[in-house]
């Protein structure tokens, strides 16, 4: 498809047919072409599934519909993904490049000639890969896990903290979490997180391992005396973080850089916390320190 096009199509050039209530374009050589601007998605259900060459998307606007495309089957691995609608919504060209390499997408300039019959391939999605993402209260390290995974078709939120009954303000940061989320992840409120790691069967995102410590610590009644079990569980999640093969993005809180705790139980969660994210930074391809909404990766 070489001709210049705009969407929707009412009347589209001799030989193109249009799809998704003229939001598609399909070519007499067979590619086809979608564009999704913001919003909902285009309507896809008259045409079935229909695997697209190339597909030009406001990612800014939402990128978890990207995540969708990719469950539907409508881009795959031989897609070519290309964003479009880039404006203030992004601070930088760099930033701009960060997210769309989580994503598998890129961008081109304005009059670029885009072939669907020799697409140029864009960066896959990081498979396989440990990230663990450190930060302190309200630094932004929860969305920026979020951001990271929204091109996954599939995703499980591990949740680890409390639901908020009889607290209002823990239910309301609950609330916003849930909300910020893409619909579509399913969502596992759990403690056993060796256990979830590796039975997983799709990326995994888990929120967090600070309320997941605290938990353990509650369960084994270990906030005095005998923490041998706490140290046991955090092996069991070290050693399934280390031999999963799926994706995993893990939040941590970062313990290291406020005040020495005035009990002994709260030194006690601190180093534990601590030695946790060390050990887990050791087995991770990327580790990065989240502050103020900014990744610094370490």
């Amino acid at each position: 498809m070489d001709e210049a096009v705009r969407f929707p199509f009412d009347a589209p050039p001799g030989g193109y047919r249009p799809f998704a209530g003229g939001h598609g374009l399909a070519g007499p050589d067979g590619s086809r072409l979608l564009y999704v601007p913001g919003g909902p998605l285009p309507d896809l259900a008259t045409a079935g599934t229909v695997r697209c060459d190339l597909v030009l998307v406001d990612l800014l606007g939402g990128p978890e519909r990207l995540g969708l495309l990719r469950r539907d089957g409508v881009v795959d691995g031989g897609t070519e993904v290309v964003a479009v609608g880039l404006d203030h919504r992004i601070r930088s060209e760099g930033e701009l490049a960060r997210r769309l390499a989580l994503w598998g997408a890129r961008a081109v300039p304005d009059g670029t000639t885009l072939d669907t019959l020799a697409p140029v391939a864009t960066p896959p999605v990081p498979a396989g890969r440990r990230e663990l993402l450190l930060g302190g209260s309200r630094s932004g390290k929860s969305a920026e896990a979020e951001l990271r995974l929204a091109g996954e078709p599939y995703v499980t939120y591990l949740a680890t903290g409390p639901r908020g009954e009889g607290d209002g303000e823990w239910a309301a940061r609950v609330r916003a979490h849930r909300e910020r989320r893409p619909a579509h992840w399913a969502t596992v409120e759990t403690t056993d997180l060796a256990g979830a790691v590796r039975g997983a069967t799709s990326p995994l995102l888990v929120d967090g391992l600070g309320t997941w410590l605290a938990a353990v610590f509650d369960e084994h009644g270990a906030w005095e005396g005998d923490r041998s079990a706490v140290w046991r569980r955090c092996d069991e999640l070290v050693a399934a973080w280390r031999e999963t093969d799926w994706r995993i993005v893990a939040v941590s809180d970062e313990v290291g850089m406020g005040v020495v705790p005035a009990t002994s139980s709260g030194r006690a969660f601190r180093d534990a916390l601590g030695r946790l994210n060390e050990r887990l930074a050791a087995e991770s391809e990327d580790v990065t320190l989240v502050v103020a909404g900014r990744p610094h990766r370490l």
